[in-house]
């Protein structure tokens, strides 16, 4: 513990020396965690710890970071996400936005956060300008990454005294999914309608915001849920000999070459590796390789996990967080 101040600033310089390297702390177990490009970066990171700043880590596993997302829409089947108390009622529906949209959100051309009532009007035309309907983006509530929150209710009395606390239960869904407890990714959630008592004692913040998250949850969950893996751009040097080995490598961890130029003796394999079938590909491409081959990755952005692994990875990913490895379904927001 009497390293842990060092540790700390160690860490707060190589994050500010390196703006690919995020650094963050469990606030539940108090680990430090390191989110970077790869296993190589994240070693290396460890590395610059232990031999420059001589403090010696003990370090987990690398885990990927997935997302959640929808696939559909549940107009005209809202979700009802009911208060502790029985009280309050908050209608939800979800669906995707366009990737345009996204796009821009991830860009940050849309400030992250609450919208102020007197800012929505310019952001929802800026939305419209992007094809989205601009009376309903006007009523825009909040922003979260890549996600919205949307009221689109009419006439609900008291509905502006617990505006901030349904977005601090869309925000909770935002960051914890209900598929793995993953971040969200491209969904717009609407608020359609409410129900609220009349005193304000009984839709405080310990029923409204536990109200509005199992409204979200359950819309999502009825909007067919979807994971997405983070992938990397990869470009492998490769002499011509040896080609063939490499190329299989790429393959075998559900990769997709996308060209092969060949130039000099000299092959570029160009393509996309999933983050998730990277670990402990330096060593598997220099065996392969005989050590002739010079690789790098890059991120690439998200795309959607195959069908056929969607069970076997939410499955991990739950058990690893002490989860059910079963994954809810609507009902289970319901009460």
């Amino acid at each position: 513990m009497k390293d842990l101040p060092k540790f700390i600033d160690a860490l707060r310089g190589l994050a500010k020396a390196d703006a690919s390297l995020e650094v963050s702390t469990n606030q539940e177990t108090g680990e430090a965690l390191l989110a970077g490009m790869g296993e190589l970066h994240l070693e290396i990171t460890v590395y610059r710890l232990e031999e420059e700043q001589g403090i010696k880590v003990k370090v987990s596993e690398p885990i990927v970071v997935y997302r959640e997302s929808v696939q559909s829409d549940n107009k005209g089947r809202p979700f009802e996400g009911k208060s502790p108390n029985r009280h309050n009622r908050f209608y939800v529906e979800a669906e995707p936005l366009p990737d345009i949209v996204v796009e821009k959100l991830r860009a940050g051309e849309f400030r992250d956060g609450t919208v102020r009532s007197k800012d929505a009007k310019e952001i929802g035309d800026q939305f419209a300008e992007l094809g989205m309907n601009k009376d309903l983006m006007r009523k825009i509530y909040a922003i979260n990454g890549t996600n919205v929150l949307v009221n689109d209710t009419k006439g609900i009395q008291n509905l502006h005294e617990t505006r901030e606390l349904i977005i601090d239960g869309f925000n909770d869904v935002c960051k914890k999914g209900p598929v793995a407890d993953e971040p969200l990714m491209g969904v717009m959630v609407r608020l359609v309608d409410a129900k609220l008592h009349e005193d304000a004692i009984h839709r405080g913040p310990a029923q409204t915001i536990p109200a509005v998250r199992n409204a979200v949850k359950g819309a999502f969950m009825r909007s067919r849920p979807v994971i997405f893996e983070p992938i990397q751009k990869i470009q492998i040097d490769s002499p011509n000999d040896v080609i063939g080995g490499v190329t299989r490598e790429v393959s075998t961890r559900r990769g997709i070459i996308e060209d092969m130029p060949v130039e000099d003796g000299v092959t570029k394999v160009i393509g996309t590796i999933p983050v998730a079938e990277t670990f402990g590909f330096s060593n598997d491409i220099r065996a392969a390789s005989q050590g002739r081959a010079i690789w790098n990755m890059e991120n690439a952005g998200f795309v959607h996990l195959p069908p056929n692994l969607y069970e076997k990875v939410t499955a991990e990913i739950r058990e690893r967080k002490g989860l059910k490895p079963e994954i809810p379904g609507e009902t289970h927001y319901q009460d």
